[in-house]
């Protein structure tokens, strides 16, 4: 397998350009380790569309917080067994073969309850362009894997290590977590996570590194 091709925001903006303009429908999906950028990435590709396009958050396929707390894995939301995978691949599979009279509604992870809100991102038939962004968009793990097929495309983003760990720990203390708290979250159960997907960058079309 060769290594993902380099890129950046412009390239990849163009490269969907021309197969839109081809009238294709283009499922892309973003990845990459926690705190690296991906939804501020997302949010910026989606910008550059008219109409906006509708984004997919794998993250509000998290198993909801009381489910966590009733099995003792509050510790590590965020891992990829912590999610309704079945759920989102669902999902997906639907928008990819979407049918004319048919919406998908999708659910979207809200930070100030730590919760997801069901039906919150409608995907219409005529949405030619579609994102979806998350972790684990390529992971090597059943049934996480049928993912690829079903992706147009997908973008690996990368970024320096210490910014992003950096980064990480402010998230989770702008969420309401002490920094004592939030580093150890962060290498503890983030850290597992990040090693994780690291080992799904080979399957990825793209690479962006990040600032």
């Amino acid at each position: 397998m060769t290594d993902p091709a380099p890129s950046d925001i412009d390239t990849i903006t163009h490269h969907l350009q021309r197969r839109l303009a081809h009238g294709e429908r283009c499922i892309v999906g973003i990845t990459g380790p926690p705190g690296v950028g991906k939804s501020t990435f997302t949010q910026q590709l989606a910008g550059r569309f008219a109409p906006a396009p509708p984004i997919v958050w794998m993250d509000g396929f998290h198993l909801a917080h009381e489910y966590l707390k009733s099995v003792d894995l509050v510790h590590r939301k965020g891992a990829h067994y912590t999610f309704d995978a079945w759920g989102y691949v669902t999902t997906i599979r639907r928008i990819a073969r979407q049918n004319p009279e048919e919406v998908v509604y999708s659910p979207r992870f809200d930070r100030a309850i730590e919760d997801s809100i069901a039906a919150a991102v409608p995907v219409l038939p005529t949405d030619q362009l579609v994102l979806t962004e998350g972790n684990y968009l390529l992971l090597d793990i059943h049934p996480w894997n049928e993912l690829r097929d079903l992706l147009s495309l997908t973008v690996y983003l990368d970024l320096d290590e210490e910014v992003r760990l950096q980064r990480l720990i402010d998230r989770h203390v702008e969420f309401g977590k002490t920094r004592e708290h939030a580093e150890q979250h962060v290498h503890e159960s983030d850290q597992i996570n990040a090693h994780l997907v690291a080992g799904s960058r080979q399957y990825a079309d793209f690479v962006v590194e990040c600032v």
